[in-house]
């Protein structure tokens, strides 16, 4: 369920909204100071100083203000996309060290790059470790602080919202109870509007749409919220001129069912507002920012690494066999739309239909020499960090399929194409389980719907971890 804000009348103050914006702006203040403590307890544990008086810090130590405030800004960014400081996430039952641990791995990636460029000064490695750490505990701890002192203001009818809730049946009555049972805010119903031919399953003062009370001096109200179901949200219309007397914002819940969320999914074009019914991952700003960045900077150090070793490669296919060094396909990737994959060469060239119709299997005769060391390795994917440079792949995802199958496997498996909402890459949660090659491909989509709805940065790098532990001994590799 998602309210949708209404305005009845231009107004300055919108209750809801405001106090939610309220405690937004302390946890997202909360959440910028931490850095600067972090980094103060830090220097003192390592150095025995005040950060904030460097003349008494030992001579030749460099000042902390720029690491710091550094630290500050990238931290600022990620938070933001990572949605530190949204008060509902407080309340998550799940995920929420992940997200805090993805958001410090990743400022501390981006601040200890910028440091290893930057040579004007040399921080101590021990400081920035202490500091990453300790802001870790410091985040962990005021997450927790702040959520306690929220249950105590619900508790306690601090800043109650007093609310009049339009609808009289069981829907109705179910808003009302998670309102009331809510942790975010503290809210009060103080009565109920009947529409024609609605039943009255809700406990309260109920009130006819032509007898509704002017609530004013200590009997307010708060805020209207119009709780109907989706077979009446045509009455919205009728029942806003008589709500209009109130003078108070007016919000209509929605709920469009179930797995269907709102939040953040309207999209503002030109004035037109439309709503993500199926909204993915890959949209979020983590998916497209952080993500990206990292799959990057990791491939580039990969194909420099790698270079020497690539050379040698490329030298030995030329030599042992007729025909190019790489292969290209056409995969299916972000979107159904179709790229050219690369790999070093491992067979013997022929017909492009047969390689995009036919599995390769156990002893393959079209198999070279080199090419069956190459794949069993996995070092005849080395040219694909390119295609993650060009955009078309990801490091982690699910591995491209070629069209062929794509459309073969569309009519044998559902979901099968909720994939191809992510970029494909190189190595995925499937494949380091063992579901590659000529395998059964329902438990390969199995395993990537797994991946495409628990993917965080984090799990990214236990991928990576798992791939580079088991490079040398895939299973179903040949």
């Amino acid at each position: 369920m998602v309210f949708l804000s209404v305005e009845v009348r231009n107004l300055k103050l919108v209750m809801i909204r405001s106090r939610l914006s309220y405690v937004r702006y302390y946890l997202r203040l909360l959440t910028l100071l931490l850095p600067a403590c972090a980094f103060y307890i830090a220097v003192k544990v390592r150095f025995g100083f005040n950060l904030f008086f460097p003349r008494s810090a030992p001579s030749g130590l460099p000042s902390y203000w720029a690491i710091m405030l550094l630290t500050t800004i990238v931290w600022a960014i990620t938070a933001e996309d990572s949605g530190l400081w949204n008060v509902e996430d407080l309340y998550a039952p799940a995920k929420k060290s992940r997200r805090l641990l993805e958001t410090l791995a990743f400022t501390y990636a981006i601040v200890m790059a910028l440091g290893f460029m930057y040579r004007g000064a040399s921080y101590s490695r021990m400081v920035v470790a202490i500091s990453a750490a300790t802001l870790f505990v410091l985040a962990t701890i005021a997450r927790i602080v702040f959520r306690v002192v929220m249950e105590m203001l619900r508790r306690h009818g601090k800043n109650e919202v007093k609310i009049l809730m339009v609808g009289t049946d069981r829907f109705a009555r179910r808003v009302a109870t998670t309102l009331l049972n809510g942790e975010v805010l503290p809210c009060r119903v103080v009565g109920f509007v009947r529409l024609p031919d609605q039943e009255i399953t809700v406990e309260g003062p109920v009130y006819e749409v032509d007898h509704i009370p002017n609530f004013s001096n200590g009997h307010s109200i708060d805020d209207v919220i119009i709780a109907l179901p989706t077979g009446r949200l045509s009455d919205v219309q009728k029942v806003a001129p008589a709500l209009e007397k109130l003078c108070v914002p007016t919000r209509v819940v929605v709920d469009l069912g179930e797995g269907v969320s709102i939040r953040d999914r309207l999209i503002d074009v030109g004035g037109i507002h439309m709503l993500d019914m199926r909204p993915t991952l890959a949209e979020t700003g983590p998916y497209l920012f952080e993500k990206r960045i990292f799959d990057i900077a990791l491939s580039i150090l990969i194909l420099l690494v790698m270079l020497p070793l690539s050379l040698i490669i490329a030298l030995t296919i030329k030599l042992s066999s007729p025909g190019p060094v790489f292969f290209a396909q056409d995969r299916v990737g972000l979107n159904g739309r179709l790229f050219r994959m690369f790999k070093f060469r491992t067979m013997r060239v022929g017909s492009e239909q047969e390689g995009d119709t036919r599995w390769t299997s156990t002893n393959d005769p079209r198999r070279t020499r080199i090419g069956t060391f190459l794949r069993r390795t996995n070092l005849d994917e080395l040219p694909q960090f390119v295609n993650v440079l060009k955009g078309d792949m990801s490091i982690v995802g699910p591995r491209p399929e070629r069209p062929h199958f794509v459309e073969k496997f569309l009519d044998e498996f559902d979901r099968y194409n909720f994939r191809h909402t992510f970029k494909a890459g190189i190595t995925g949660w499937a494949q380091v389980n063992g579901w590659r090659g000529d395998t059964s491909i329902a438990k390969r989509v199995e395993y990537d719907l797994y991946y495409l709805r628990n993917w965080s940065l984090t799990f990214d790098l236990q991928i990576i971890t798992l791939t580079c532990l088991r490079l040398f001994n895939s299973k179903n590799a040949y």
